[in-house]
């Protein structure tokens, strides 16, 4: 059974994972202004990702 530490885990995986494929859509594959637009997006997944890493064990 899935405890709130093991959500927590999987969401944070699946933030990182989302955050680093948002990054190199922005780096690689768009290169005007929409590129800016993904590796924003992406960095704000992998500070969320973060939150979620710190709050396992304490909610």
């Amino acid at each position: 059974m899935m405890n709130k530490n093991t959500v927590l885990t999987w969401a944070t995986i699946i933030m990182v994972i989302m955050g680093i494929i948002l990054i190199t859509l922005g780096v690689v594959r768009y290169y005007e202004v929409a590129g800016w637009g993904f590796a924003t997006v992406g960095i704000g997944f992998l500070a969320i990702a973060w939150v979620f890493n710190a709050l396992k064990g304490r909610v």
